[in-house]
């Protein structure tokens, strides 16, 4: 068990990715380290990540992956250049941890297990001789002068005059998350942007999606019918649940929904099912189909497009006969359901808030941190890393590869 009599040269507060991350970097550059972390085990969020599998990072270059991240994007380009995709496959293999990208864009541990990864982190923690300490809530970090001393747990006082902040945010808070490094760094000056919950499942007013649970829509997309952000689009994979809508497509758009519902209590979108088709396309594919097979319904024509269940509730949503033939049907409810193939309407209601949320949009400030160092601008020697601050992107390995990143940078402890 670490002494609190012991000066550390650096005390980091969470045992998750950027956490392990900086720990071991500043441990390598001969830095006596404590490893702090509230949960019994360290790295619960990253076994869970990518349903277990733990997807690392992916191949994108670097302007390509910091411009899905937004405009605050640019604020990466020194972490992810002191510690890139390459340097973080080049680390796992030099702990034992081999990588490989089989669709070419997405980085996994070749075992697609995270626990390979975890099982590494530990050891390497282990052979660098860092003091790991779990079952412990910091409960305030301690300064003097405008300088980190210390910090002070439920059980002790440790000091150091570097402490590295990963906490993260306050996504899937069974794994941790509670948003302590919000509440710790607020004596320091340092404020957060609003927080909302991202990368989850959303639920719709709409309550046919029900019958379509058992559907999963492949290459969809996905926009907000509004006409103050009708620049919002998403594209992925759409999975229908019992109350709404999850799957890629909808894990990477809940980031701008979430914010759209808490303004406005309903957010109207459109979603393109077929694979971007538009109407004309839709039309004249049906009507090809009808010629080969003149005794076809409308619904077993619709139902060549889209999975049956599907079609079967988009022809009543259109109030149309799932058993007339494509050229018996009315024009105004022909329209009514070329247009609807093009883009169904469904309108985001409700989710389920930070419990289900895999990462959280916002944090601390981003112009309160040094983006060379990730060193705090208020204060000496208080650093930050991961999904503590204002920072996130969508799925894909993006948020682990810059927690990767910005722990390496945080834990150079660069002045």
């Amino acid at each position: 068990m670490p002494n609190k009599n012991i000066r550390y040269d650096v005390i980091v507060i969470g045992a998750g990715a950027a956490g392990m991350i900086a720990a071991i970097t500043a441990a390598k550059d001969g830095k006596k380290v404590l490893l702090l972390e509230k949960l019994p085990q360290i790295g619960a969020k990253l076994k869970a990540t990518g349903g277990g599998r733990c997807n690392l990072g992916n191949t994108l270059s670097q302007d390509e992956f910091m411009s899905k991240f937004g405009r605050d994007g640019r604020f990466m380009q020194d972490a992810l250049k002191a510690f890139s995709k390459d340097d973080m496959q080049d680390f796992f293999r030099s702990i034992g941890v081999e990588t490989h990208s089989p669709d070419g864009f997405r980085i996994f541990p070749t075992s697609h297990s995270s626990s390979t990864i975890l099982d590494a982190l530990q050891k390497t923690m282990d052979d660098l001789n860092i003091e790991v300490l779990t079952s412990q809530r910091v409960e305030e970090i301690l300064g003097h002068n405008a300088e980190i001393i210390g910090i002070k747990t439920s059980a002790s006082t440790y000091k150091s005059k570097n402490i590295i902040l990963a906490t993260g945010g306050l996504g899937y808070p069974m794994l941790g998350a509670e948003g302590d490094g919000f509440e710790l760094t607020k004596p320091f000056g340092h404020s957060t942007t609003k927080l909302y919950p991202a990368m989850m499942p959303l639920f719709t007013k709409e309550t046919w999606v029900e019958n379509c649970r058992a559907d999963t829509i492949a290459k969809t997309t996905m926009k907000v019918d509004m006409k103050k952000h009708k620049k919002l689009v998403a594209y992925g994979d759409l999975i229908f649940t019992k109350k709404g809508i999850r799957g890629p497509v909808v894990l990477d758009f809940a980031r701008e929904i979430t914010p759209l519902i808490e303004k406005y209590g309903e957010v109207p979108t459109l979603v393109n099912l077929t694979k971007g088709k538009n109407e004309d396309e839709l039309l004249k594919e049906l009507k090809e189909k009808q010629n080969i097979n003149t005794d076809a319904s409308i619904f077993e024509l619709v139902k060549s497009i889209l999975p049956e269940a599907l079609s079967k509730e988009l022809l009543k949503l259109c109030e149309i006969d799932a058993d007339k033939k494509l050229k018996d049907i009315d024009g105004v409810k022909k329209e009514k359901l070329l247009k609807t193939l093009a883009w169904t309407p469904l309108t985001i209601n409700a989710h389920d808030g930070f419990k289900m949320a895999m990462i959280t949009r916002g944090g601390i400030k981003l112009n309160e941190i040094n983006p060379k160092t990730m060193q705090s601008k208020l204060i000496k020697g208080l650093y930050f890393c991961g999904e503590v601050m204002n920072i996130d992107g969508p799925c894909g390995g993006y948020n682990l590869q810059w927690s990767f990143s910005s722990g390496y940078l945080a834990g150079k402890l660069l002045s």
